[in-house]
């Protein structure tokens, strides 16, 4: 598709399955995504069932429930079903790995500077506990190829790396890191992987059993489009008997020879609203048919339509588009001008007040983030099944007003 294919001047399918404000554009289904309102339905009827009779619910039919939703998640995203548990999103998964894990003191755990804040502060966190050091690789935005990137990450590897931390799809910059490669290049040295794959799971293919990372969580209530709330966590089956919920509940004394503790424990952390997990097999049907071609053709139009909208950008502001295409997919991010206040950003959630105006002024939900530092920034769009050109030049036109 060109920015000039005329599909992309309506969204696809029905605009009105999906609860937005149809008085917003918004272009920001990367931060918290959009449910479907039938989703939503399904997910209601499974609250319905659960309070109809919670003993029944919980203490006979949870357990095969999460069996059947693991298993359909597992086959989407190439994962063995026994190595996959819930949880509530992505950090939850990092922090459980790293809260899990025992270092040295000495030991040197690999990061990014392109990584989630959040996850980069749980890794600083396990590292302090062990007396181990957070390496950062600076990794350049704007960046010419994925060769770069994985040259820039083992120019920093020594003899005491023991783990990387990396974003799948960096939240900030939208790059699609070449996470297999880096992978198999860590471990041939003998590093494990934690991949913080929030985006991934509905905007990239994955094969999970083919990407050759130690530890990969991800959010099914971004690019999956299940309610809030649903994450995963894959472990692989040696490394299984390491990784503790955050919560220990029951299942750490549990005399059941079953299934694996890993499961065991994950299974039951304490009485939650399991609903959004139970709805991910529902998001993955649904979602997969609103359009012809399934969910290939879902990911594949989102990421053209995000490659359109990043050139509307780029021409409109008379830049360079930051990086090739292969390292994109339904996200992508700009550099706009410097902010004028260079003050910390008031939300952990970004607050810039560009932000504000384009939501206030032109009714447009888009985020400005300030990377890799006050008062530089990036402006990044997203690009899902609701969306079309048009909202991208919409946004170029009201840029040139608020930045003349």
């Amino acid at each position: 598709m060109t920015v000039e294919d005329s599909s992309f001047n309506q969204p696809a399918g029905d605009p009105t399955i999906w609860p937005l404000d149809p008085d917003v554009i918004f272009l920001n289904h990367g931060s918290f995504g959009s449910c479907p309102r039938p989703v939503l339905e399904f997910q209601q009827q499974i609250r319905a069932r659960l309070e109809r009779q919670p003993v029944q619910f919980f203490v006979r039919e949870l357990e095969g429930l999460l069996d059947a939703a693991r298993a359909a998640l597992a086959e989407f995203i190439g994962a063995d079903a026994d190595g996959l548990v819930f949880v509530p999103n992505a950090t939850a998964g990092v922090n459980a790995v790293l809260r899990s894990l025992r270092f040295e003191r000495g030991d040197e755990l690999l990061v990014t500077d392109h990584e989630y804040n959040a996850c980069r502060n749980a890794l600083d966190f396990a590292a302090a506990q062990w007396g181990a050091r957070v390496t950062a690789v600076a990794v350049p935005f704007p960046v010419a190829s994925a060769d770069d990137i994985v040259t820039a990450v083992m120019e920093r590897v020594t003899p005491r790396t023991r783990l990387a931390l990396f974003d799948h799809v960096t939240s900030q910059t939208g790059l699609v890191l070449p996470i297999r490669r880096l992978a198999e290049e860590l471990a041939s040295r003998g590093v494990e992987t934690l991949v913080d794959g929030a985006h991934a799971p509905g905007m990239v293919p994955l094969n999970l059993r083919k990407l050759g990372v130690t530890y990969y969580t991800g959010n099914c209530h971004k690019w999956l489009c299940a309610p809030k709330g649903a994450g995963f966590l894959v472990v692989h089956r040696d490394r299984q008997p390491l990784i503790r919920p955050l919560a220990i509940s029951h299942g750490a004394n549990s005399t059941r020879n079953d299934r694996s503790r890993f499961q065991i424990e994950f299974g039951w952390t304490g009485t939650c609203d399991p609903s959004a997990w139970l709805s991910v097999p529902e998001a993955l049907r649904f979602v997969g048919s609103l359009i012809p071609g399934g969910w290939s053709e879902v990911m594949r139009r989102n990421r053209a339509l995000a490659l359109a909208g990043r050139k509307v950008l780029c021409d409109a502001l008379h830049i360079a588009s930051p990086c090739p295409e292969e390292l994109i997919g339904s996200l992508a991010s700009v550099p706009i001008a410097d902010a004028v206040d260079d003050g910390a950003p008031a939300s952990p959630l970004y607050a810039d007040p560009l932000q504000d105006t384009l939501r206030l002024l032109h009714r447009i939900e888009v985020p400005i983030i300030p990377w890799p530092a006050p008062p530089k920034r990036l402006l990044r769009i997203s690009a899902q099944l609701y969306n079309a050109l048009p909202q991208y030049q919409l946004l170029a036109e009201a840029l040139k007003v608020e930045q003349r």
